[in-house]
Formats: structure tokens, sequence, C-alpha cells
């Protein structure tokens, strides 16, 4: 392997982490870079980067992390008990009753249990930029599973959907209410619309590498684009492929707009500090979240296999239940990846926040290194002795 040069800091205690995150980018290659980053208990105990042209504040498409910041305004207006997630979507967005849809609700959207996960003919990359448009296609779709009988991902139409609901109750976007309530009082590097002066801190995804045997096995098993999975990622537009979802936040539209399901961009500094912020609180200040909204939104829906994502895509309310897939993580611990590879997520039991970011695409929409570092992540916190929450 191909030694890389790891920057940054861990604290005492930690070093095991930089060692997991030093093999990562080593089995990766350096050509294309990653960050980690972590808090316990509201203090940052890693920092690290790797690879060709990545510092510790490159900005990069976050995919469905993106889902993670817009569930966190989604708690915060359950919070403040402006939003009742048990009334149906039309209640709120009268349109969305069309086509079988008048019973769905709030709740069913945000565990993926609506029956909506795309439209027929897809979308162009145009049209999955901007939210409003896809408003527009999905209002009039019927669902492709029974809603409530089983749950399938909604992998570019989530807030689409929600967006429209958002803006009823509150008068703002989904988008407006991250920057004002959560990205600014912070200085959080996570961007619902990434300004124009910042990006030139934005580096490009860049796809998948894979063997030939790997391309011939995902050849063989890839989605029926016209299967509910297929429509999910947006495989049924025309010329639209697997890669090209990989690489959608290269779009400059997209990174703009900032469509809340998909179209984030951040630094894994910024995840980790956006969950530290939520869960813990950072700099003194309270969290954003209250133990009763934590318990809340972390409260498993949706288990068992996601007609989309297969048996490992568990959903608690707005996110996916990350005990589920890292076990060794308390019950409540909540967070979002993204299909290229990034990763973030809080485990409240132990105060622990965890952001992760990389440049090329992982293979097959799947980052695997992300279980082997929060298990390093997670040991070092117990060994460094940190008390957990009763």
């Amino acid at each position: 392997m191909e030694e890389i040069a790891v920057h940054g800091t861990v604290a005492d205690g930690y070093e095991p982490v930089r060692a997991e995150f030093a093999a990562v980018v080593a089995e990766e290659g350096g050509a294309s870079g990653a960050q980690l980053a972590a808090f316990v208990r509201g203090r940052q105990v890693v920092d690290l980067w790797a690879g060709a042209e990545v510092t510790g504040t490159t900005l990069t498409g976050l995919h469905s992390s993106s889902k993670g910041a817009a569930g966190l305004v989604m708690a915060l207006l359950i919070q403040d008990g402006a939003l009742d997630i048990d009334r149906p979507v039309a209640h709120y967005w009268p349109r969305f009753a069309a086509a079988g849809k008048e019973h769905i609700t709030v709740r069913d959207v945000l565990v993926h249990r609506s029956g909506i996960v795309g439209v027929d003919g897809g979308f162009t990359v145009a049209e999955l930029a901007d939210e409003q448009i896809i408003a527009e296609r999905v209002a009039g779709q019927r669902p492709l599973f029974a809603p409530r009988t089983v749950h399938g991902y909604g992998g570019f139409v989530m807030y689409a959907i929600l967006g429209q609901v958002v803006r009823a109750v509150t008068g703002s976007t989904v988008q407006e209410l991250f920057e004002r309530r959560i990205r600014a009082p912070y200085g959080l590097d996570v961007y619902l619309g990434l300004p124009a002066d910042l990006d030139h801190r934005y580096l490009p995804i860049l796809p998948w590498q894979a063997s030939a045997e790997m391309e011939a096995a995902f050849a063989a098993n890839s989605p029926n684009p016209y299967g509910v999975a297929g429509i999910s990622y947006n495989l049924n537009a025309r010329g639209f492929t697997a890669p090209d979802v990989m690489t959608l936040p290269n779009d400059p539209a997209l990174r703009r707009l900032g469509q809340a399901s998909a179209g984030g961009v951040g630094s894994a500094r910024g995840l980790a500090t956006m969950y530290a912020a939520a869960v813990t609180g950072i700099d003194g200040r309270e969290p954003l979240l209250s133990l009763e909204t934590i318990a809340t939104i972390s409260a498993v829906h949706s288990g068992g296999a996601d007609l989309v994502r297969g048996d490992r895509a568990p959903y608690t309310l707005g996110f996916e239940a990350k005990s589920l897939l890292y076990p060794f993580l308390g019950a409540h611990a909540f967070g979002h990846t993204g299909s290229a590879g990034s990763d973030g997520f809080a485990d409240p039991h132990r105060g622990l926040t965890y952001g992760y970011t990389r440049r090329r695409a992982a293979f097959a929409f799947n980052a695997p290194e992300n279980a082997r570092l929060a298990a390093v992540l997670h040991r070092a916190a117990i060994d460094a002795d940190i008390p957990a929450a009763a």
C-alpha cells in the first residue's frame, strides 16, 4: 500500500483513530483523499485529513448526508410544536392529495413509508437541482407501494415533499431555516446552498474506481432502472447512470440551490460539529435538541428490508438508525450517510459525534470504512475513560 501523509490532530488517547484513518486512505490511494472529525461531549478529539488537494477546510458534496442537516430542521420544528407529523401532507400541501396520496402523513415521508420514491420517466440533472420542480413532478405521482405497508428510500424526493410542508408551516424553506437556526449561529461548514464566494473551496467528487471484476459484479446486480430501486436512484431517466448519481454535487446549480435530499456541501469537521451542536452543545452553549426531542427522533420506525437499499437501511424519524448499522453505538444514535461515502452521526449516550467525507466516490454506493473508523473511535472514547451518560 502507498504511504499517504495524514494531517491534523487527535486528542490524547485517540492515536488509534489516526492509525486507522491512515490505513483507510492508504488502501483507497492518496489521489482521492478523505477527512475525518469527531467530538466527545462537545470537545473536538479528532480532526484529520489526507490526500492530494484536500485540507481540513475542503468542501465536497455530501449527497444524502444532507438529509441529516435537513432532519435537524425537522427536529427543531417538532420540538417547537410547530409541526404535527401525523397530519396528512395534503393538509399542508393540498396538491399532494392527487393520485391516491391523500392519507400519506408527514411521518410516513420522514420514515420512507410513503410509497413515493421517484417519478415516472425520472428527472434531468437540472430538475434534480431544484426542489420546486421535483415537487411539481411528485404532486401527480401515484405511490409505487401501499403507504405504511413496507419502506422504500425516497432518495431524491423526500425533501421536495417535506419542503412544501415546512414552507406552509413557517413561510421559510428548509434551507433558510437551516442557515438561520443551525449553520450561521455555529459557523458550520455544512451548507444547504453553497454561496458563490465559497465555491473555490469545493473539490469535485471523482468517479469511483473499481476492478473489472467488481464492475462486472455490479453490472450483474445493479438495479433494474424501472424497478422501485432504479426509480429511487433516478436510473429510469434517459441516459442517467449510477456513476451520474455520485457526481451530481459537481453540478453548480445543484450546489447553489442546495436541495435538501442530496445537494448539501460540507466537510467532515462541519458534520461532526453540527451533530455536536445538536446533542451536547459546543463552546459552552446548550444543545439544540432537548433529551425528549432526541428520544423522539431517534426511535426506530422502519427496520428490515428496504425495497430500495436492502437490509442496511433502518430509519428513525428523518435519520438512519445508526445503532442498528453500527451495533457498538447506543440505542439513540442517529445520523445519515451519503451515497458517495460521506457519513455523519451522533451517539447521545456517549456524547460522541462523527463526520467523514471522501473525495472519490465509494464503489457501488458503499463505503465500508465508516464502520471501521467509527468502531475504533468508539473504542478510543471508552478507553479515554470519558463517562457515558446515565
